[in-house]
């Protein structure tokens, strides 16, 4: 199953009030396995950031007039991420910001229904407690020190990734697949290509028994083994 875990970055935290995405970061997942395929990109907002805002990612106007507009990279975007299942942390101020954005571009809305909210797979697993990506990190033990002083889309999409998968035990999850239960599922599969063979026999034969019995009478004093 493949899945695409996704983070932006914005001016500001309205989107009805004009803010705008300034950067995306997507990561693929595959079976709960990071794949290594990623897709980021800053972008020109079109206006400047809040002073808040600002200070949380750090891309300043200058650096943004630069960039592509999101209309420039809508299709790229959309076409990463596919129909796949969206891992987001507070998913509805992402997927509010992205979908002002597609409905700028003459585009539909990304559908809610498609989002795992990590915010609130966090909240039922951690009631009362801090759920913040920077708390999660620490919870689980994850080196977010790429994260620095400020934040960024596609570094917080990948430790978000780790987060997403302590959550719900996605590792795990796989390996199991590999164990006992799998060998009867294919067992069980009737695939004519398998030979099946009676199971080995592991007791010793009598000869084998004789052989040991006099290994130890010729090289062992007093051998505890033929003690009655």
């Amino acid at each position: 199953m493949r899945e695409v875990v996704l983070d932006t970055e914005t001016t500001g935290l309205d989107h009805t009030a004009g803010h705008r995405v300034v950067e995306i970061g997507c990561v693929e997942l595959t079976n709960h396995v990071p794949t290594g395929r990623s897709w980021s990109t800053y972008l020109n907002p079109g206006r400047d950031s809040e002073e808040a805002a600002l200070a949380v990612h750090g891309l300043t106007a200058a650096f943004l007039a630069e960039q592509p507009t999101f209309r420039d990279k809508a299709e790229e975007f959309l076409e990463f991420l596919g129909d796949s299942p969206l891992v987001i942390h507070n998913a509805e101020f992402d997927l509010a910001f992205l979908n002002s954005e597609l409905e700028r571009c003459g585009r539909g809305p990304i559908d809610t229904g498609r989002a795992i909210d990590t915010l609130t797979l966090a909240r039922r697993k951690y009631p009362g407690e801090q759920n913040s990506l920077d708390a999660l990190t620490r919870r689980f033990r994850i080196d977010a020190s790429t994260r620095q002083e400020t934040h960024g889309a596609l570094v917080d999409a990948r430790l978000l990734a780790e987060v997403y998968l302590e959550l719900v035990g996605g590792r795990q999850s796989v390996l199991d697949l590999a164990g006992p239960e799998a060998s009867l599922l294919t067992a069980a599969s009737g695939d004519p290509s398998r030979t099946f063979r009676p199971p080995r026999p592991h007791e010793a034969t009598a000869e084998e028994i004789a052989r040991h019995k006099a290994f130890l009478l010729e090289h062992v004093k007093d051998p505890i083994w033929l003690r009655s």
